[in-house]
């Protein structure tokens, strides 16, 4: 049976949720699973009390010569110090090197603001061999300016030469990697940079590690890394920085199709999370949710 690992960086503001989905991969996974949970020192004693997930501090999965700045989120290479590493940047080089180092079949990245509401295993994300692949078609445009961002920044790093517009879009939750093209990704970008990797993407002040993987799969590798591939990402989700009210998120809810396993209320949208989970214990049975520990 295909190996089944789960990478979740989080931190203190996100405990609750984490709690949830942490149930929720209890609750719904099917076959052998490993959740690692990624958090800051200071973090550790609270998720603690995560029983059977893999608990981390931040700092095992960043090179020695990456340093938090105080009071602010925030980091510094020592070999490149200027500009400091924004704290999101910080994460998806947490995200990178914790895959890489994985030795199960399929990493599934998963932020806490996902959580798991149907059954779920490793057979989901891989098919003869070959994981998942999340592509969006000519999706990116004028109209997502970031992403023509984080497109062009991958594919300086990967070598690539510059891409018109619309380009695909690989962004999605939870997002399924494979482990082997992760490690053979950061070889790609240190052999086309002259630098660590770590330095290399820590030097940049837009990034997204799944455009990234997305056009290193691709682009770079092509067949067979490609040939399970879709635009369908089994989970339904709200991205906006704006909350949610209980009808808003009820309609939302409904709209779940029937191959979605999961549902991501972004954190950031603040839509409170009592609301979040009164709604999703009435549309998904409360008999499926177990207790953490």
């Amino acid at each position: 049976m295909p190996r089944l690992a789960i990478i979740t960086p989080s931190y203190a503001p996100d405990f609750e949720l984490c709690v949830d989905l942490h149930r929720s991969i209890q609750a719904h996974c099917v076959g052998p699973v490993q959740q690692h949970v990624i958090v800051p020192r200071r973090d550790r004693a609270r998720f603690g009390q995560l029983a059977g997930a893999l608990l981390h501090d931040v700092t095992e999965f960043l090179p020695r010569s990456m340093r938090k700045l105080p009071a602010v989120n925030g980091w510094v290479n020592l070999r490149r110090p200027f500009p400091p590493l924004r704290g999101w940047i910080t994460q998806q080089i947490v995200k990178l090197a914790a895959a890489a180092r994985s030795d199960a079949d399929v990493v599934l990245l998963v932020d806490s603001d996902i959580e798991f509401v149907r059954p779920f295993g490793a057979d989901h994300f891989i098919r003869d061999g070959t994981v998942r692949f999340y592509r969006k078609p000519r999706e990116i445009d004028t109209r997502l300016p970031r992403h023509l961002l984080w497109h062009q920044v991958a594919r300086n790093l990967l070598g690539l030469p510059p891409a018109t517009p619309p380009l695909n879009d690989y962004v999605c939750w939870p997002a399924p990697w494979d482990p082997r093209i992760v490690r053979a990704l950061l070889r790609r970008v240190e052999s086309v940079t002259g630098r660590p990797w770590a330095t290399a993407i820590g030097a940049q002040l837009h990034f997204s590690e799944e455009i990234l993987y997305g056009v290193f799969v691709d682009e770079v590798l092509g067949a067979p890394a490609t040939s399970y591939a879709t635009d369908d990402m089994l989970c339904l989700g709200y991205s906006a920085e704006v909350p949610l009210d209980e009808r808003g998120l009820t309609e939302r809810i409904e709209r779940i199709s029937p191959d979605d396993i999961a549902v991501m209320i972004s954190a950031k949208s603040g839509t409170p999370l009592p609301l979040r989970r009164a709604v999703l214990a009435a549309h998904f049975p409360a008999g499926e949710r177990r207790a953490v520990d």
